[in-house]
């Protein structure tokens, strides 16, 4: 049996929302399994506050850059050890300068193997390990193309947002900029419903059918009312359905045909630390 600390208990109360109790109970259950944990509380019917809480990660940087004509943007995550470092000035600024340098290639590799004053990306991270006492790493690379990119930092450069828009429009930077501060805020598990995987649609149908045996519903109705829920979970959880988060009377993908009637959303990339 896993051995569950007082801070794996706290570290889940905090992700979910759920009490302490009811914590232990789910990881004992789960045998310290965080991902099985969340889902027990679920299916018991808890209120889970963090759907999709993002999972523990390395301090660092994660900066969103675009391209001269909004065409291209990518993200990078500058991954360190502690919160001490990533606050430093000289760290954030050499993220922003490999972030920049990220914007002319298409992947991690690509751009890992890219020359940075003298030496390649890779080989810069190395030196600055050995300068800082701390391991130094690219975690996340994401790209973005559309017609028309825009991005968001979130504060402390904790969590950054590409947003593509289907045409560079008036009114396209502040819309492009609202969707991704959306993004960043309301972590959809996709665009769309077409978005979601099989595996997370399987799982959310069974967590319905959980809750509704546990009310005491039918057997023979629980496929149905299942089906409904899993309605309401593509309007909570993917981004064109989500309640605009600056007029809730509106989704999201109504406020952009506001903006210009043609206009859509073609993507997002979403990129956490912490």
């Amino acid at each position: 049996m896993a051995k569950i600390t007082a801070a794996d208990v706290n570290k889940l109360r905090k992700m979910t929302g759920a009490g302490m109790m009811d914590c232990k109970k789910a990881l004992v259950e789960a045998e310290g399994d965080f991902e099985k944990a969340i889902e027990i509380l679920r299916k018991k019917g808890q209120k889970v506050a963090a759907k999709r809480a993002d999972r523990d990660s390395s301090e660092g940087a994660a900066i969103a850059k675009v391209n001269g004509n909004q065409s291209s943007g990518v993200i990078i995550s500058l991954n360190c050890e502690t919160d001490f470092v990533a606050k430093n000035d000289s760290f954030v600024s050499l993220a922003n300068e490999l972030a920049e340098l990220a914007l002319d290639f298409d992947s991690k590799d690509a751009f890992l193997d890219a020359a940075y004053n003298g030496m390649t990306v890779a080989e810069k991270l190395t030196e600055q390990t050995g300068v800082i006492g701390e391991k130094i790493e690219i975690g996340s690379f994401a790209k973005l193309d559309a017609p028309f990119v825009g991005s968001y930092i979130h504060a402390g450069n904790k969590i950054a947002t590409l947003v593509g828009l289907s045409a560079s429009v008036d009114g396209a930077a502040q819309a492009a900029k609202d969707v991704a501060m959306q993004a960043a805020a309301m972590n959809p598990v996709a665009l769309n419903e077409e978005g979601v995987d099989q595996a997370t649609i399987d799982k959310e149908i069974e967590i319905a059918k959980d809750q509704l045996r546990q009310e005491g519903k039918p057997e023979a109705m629980l496929e149905n009312i299942a089906k409904g829920k899993l309605k309401r979970f593509f309007k909570d959880n993917t981004l064109i359905n989500q309640a605009f988060i600056k007029d809730s009377k509106q989704s999201v993908a109504q406020y952009v045909k506001s903006v210009d009637s043609g206009l859509e959303i073609t993507g997002f990339q979403r990129v956490a630390l912490g």
